[in-house]
């Protein structure tokens, strides 16, 4: 593994890489709004494509939509990849995964300009969901396909928040569904993703970047309780059985014990929905998600036991129905300490002070840390915003990290 110059790379082209690609699903002055295999994410993906072509890369598209971008090496062996993903939130921001698909890029097209061939295979690749903003059952559908973890039901069963199945809008874009499983990949070593860090700790502590050195866990709940609907002047409160109070009760809880567990523990309510929805009807029913994290395995199990109970107990007091499901369920997952080891002796060279951290949200780097090294550099994220049209990461740090990322990349394949 060699040690080599600090690399850096054109801000212009970072800016102006950074500002077209923001064009595919814009949304408001500063939004994007670019669901997988919509129009707007079948134009990035066609944008991403043409850019590598133009950087000298060899370009392809697999079954699942993700695009690579490869410079090949002079030696046979497994790859050194970097990329992230390029669907968004309904709206989000134009940095969230784009850095880091741009970035791998960026950072090939430097190697290649300054140093040649290299000696092991590098690749870049655009990742083609990631948010599970259209789909909510389909998180991580890109890098779990590469990994072999998409079940061939799958495709059928997960459903949108439209009347559409995900085969369904594979298949309108030109995708075959059933050819999922060519999208695995068995020659990948190491696994480097670049992304902002979407929460305020750079930004508090005044680093431009970050390593990462785990990713937190994490449990999505989709929670139906159901009662009586009743008229809301004339049915008594004691007479009621009112999945709203239920809910009501129930978010206040959970989020309650994650405040009280601390820090790194999160809990978030982020949909709610009820039916009838009348503001004169006691509802028939409500149904509304639960997102928990924790980095620490036990801690985490301890957080899902203490919502689980508060939910039953309030559904059982209250005379209620209950059900849920967990359509996302990932294990908390360590980069690997030797790429860790490497993106710190890379930042330390090129004189950035860059503290070890770990991430609260997770990342397509949690899914391919099951078949590959792993490692994540974070950029500073301006107010910790994210997953809104407001996030954003100045180019002067946008740049330090596919600096940073380049410096790895080289020491890793040449």
């Amino acid at each position: 593994m060699s040690a080599g110059p600090a690399i850096s790379v054109d801000r212009d082209l970072v800016a102006r890489s950074i500002e077209a690609f923001a064009r595919h699903g814009a949304h408001g002055e500063t939004g994007v709004w670019r669901t997988v295999y919509s129009p707007a994410w079948v134009a990035a993906a066609d944008h991403y494509a043409e850019l590598g072509r133009e950087f000298g890369l060899k370009v392809r598209q697999d079954a699942v939509g993700n695009v690579w971008a490869t410079l090949p090496g002079t030696e046979p062996g497994p790859a050194v990849v970097s990329g992230s993903h390029i669907d968004s939130q309904r709206p989000g921001g134009r940095y969230d995964g784009v850095l880091g698909v741009l970035g791998a890029l960026i950072a090939l097209r430097t190697l290649r300009e300054r140093f040649g061939q290299p000696r092991r295979t590098l690749e870049a690749v655009a990742l083609c969901e990631e948010e599970a903003s259209r789909f909510p059952g389909a998180m991580f559908w890109g890098s779990r396909a590469i990994c072999g973890l998409i079940e061939p039901d799958e495709p059928e069963r997960i459903t949108g928040y439209e009347p559409e199945t995900i085969a369904d809008a594979m298949r309108a874009i030109g995708l075959d569904p059933a050819a999922i499983p060519f999208a695995k990949r068995t020659d990948i070593d190491v696994f480097i993703e670049l992304h902002i860090e979407q929460g305020p700790i750079l930004e508090h502590t005044g680093h431009p970047v970050g390593i990462v050195d785990a990713i937190t866990g994490i449990r999505h709940y989709t929670v139906t309780l159901e009662g009586d609907s009743n008229h809301a002047g004339a049915f008594p409160m004691d007479l009621r059985r009112d999945p709203m109070a239920g809910a009501a009760e129930i978010i206040s809880g959970v989020i309650n014990t994650a405040h009280r567990m601390g820090r790194p523990t999160v809990t978030t309510v982020g949909r709610f929905a009820a039916e009838p929805g009348g503001p004169a009807i006691v509802p028939q029913r409500v149904t509304f998600t639960i997102d928990a994290r924790h980095r620490v395995p036990e801690q985490r199990q301890l957080l899902y036991r203490r919502h689980e109970g508060l939910m039953r107990e309030v559904a059982a007091r209250r005379d209620l129905e209950i059900s849920w499901d967990d359509p996302i369920d990932q294990e908390p997952g360590p980069c690997d300490p030797g790429i860790v080891a490497l993106l710190q002796t890379a930042a330390r060279e090129r004189g950035l002070d860059a503290p070890t951290m770990p991430s609260g949200a997770v990342h397509d780097t949690l899914v391919m840390g099951r078949f590959a090294r792993t490692g994540m550099i974070f950029v500073r994220s301006k107010d910790g915003r994210s997953h809104t049209p407001e996030e954003f990461s100045s180019t002067e740090d946008c740049a330090l990290g596919i600096g940073l990322l380049a410096d790895a990349l080289y020491r890793l394949a040449y």
